[in-house]
């Protein structure tokens, strides 16, 4: 992450002195990605060291949730500017600005490369955590605009069609955006607390209510403080607590692992007892 970051924070500083040199939109374009890619990046990196702190009494279950909000800043600043880029392209729609095809070549050429290197990097991390796969999202959309920017470059070089530069900047913006805004959607899901979209919960609750001994399930709750890692509470009503012990909760903690719910909190109880509390 720290390499990822070194890289794109340096890329920036020479696209943006290539785009005003070479007047290329694009590589402005592509010079604002890099920016929020290198804010990104530094966002993501501090939520990781953060969140490895440990678990302490006044934060129970530690600080992993501080990467999901990483993710959404990230995903934010993505899509806002996404948007500027649209805007500044549709403004320069009939325009007869001036581009130096030399100076934006050798730039996207040169961010090409450090994007290419970023992603390898990152590739195979990015599945961990939301944080991580928004760092991935940055360092992608960035290798995805500098080729767009190389295309456009070698265009409007070799047949004198400025428009090229104006496309590449809106395509840039159409394959960032609906990433972004997808990666926006599953952070608030996971800050909402709302059971992950590879769960469902009606079926969990089947399963358990399959169990032999168990007659009931309510107050089940499955949700996720990472986006990654699903957690599950709830309660169980049985037949018998004489003969239900341990066995209908390490069952019940075995089924739950189908769904891939490696930690859960169970309460087992007899018929009656759900009177006596607070049903959520």
């Amino acid at each position: 992450m720290a390499a990822a970051f070194i890289l794109t924070a340096t890329i920036f500083l020479a696209q943006v002195i290539g785009g005003l040199v070479s007047g290329s939109l694009a590589l402005l374009s592509d010079a604002m990605h890099m920016l929020s890619d290198s804010t990104g990046l530094l966002i993501a990196l501090v939520a990781i060291l953060i969140g490895r702190r440990a678990a302490t009494p006044r934060a129970t279950y530690g600080y992993r949730r501080v990467e999901v909000l990483a993710a959404l800043v990230n995903a934010a600043v993505v899509s806002a500017v996404s948007v500027w880029i649209v805007i500044r392209a549709v403004g320069r729609i009939g325009g007869h600005e001036s581009i130096d095809t030399g100076v934006m070549l050798v730039v996207a050429v040169v961010g090409l490369v450090a994007n290419v290197i970023s992603a390898l990097i990152l590739i195979r991390r990015q599945h961990e955590s939301l944080n991580m796969r928004g760092a991935y999202l940055h360092v992608l959309s960035d290798l995805v605009g500098s080729v767009a920017v190389i295309i456009a470059g070698l265009i409007i070089q070799f047949t004198g069609w400025l428009a090229a530069d104006t496309i590449a900047s809106l395509f840039i913006a159409a394959l960032v955006l609906p990433r972004a805004l997808r990666l926006l959607a599953d952070s608030l899901s996971v800050l909402m607390n709302r059971t992950p979209q590879n769960i469902d919960a009606r079926e969990v609750e089947a399963a358990l209510l399959s169990l032999p001994g168990v007659t009931a399930v309510h107050d089940l709750h499955i949700w996720s403080t990472d986006g990654t890692k699903p957690l599950a509470t709830c309660h169980l009503v049985v037949k018998d607590m004489n003969i239900s012990g341990c066995g209908i909760l390490d069952a019940a903690q075995a089924r739950l692992q189908d769904f891939e719910i490696g930690h859960s909190t169970i309460q087992i109880e007899q018929d009656g007892h759900v009177h006596h509390e607070d049903v959520c």
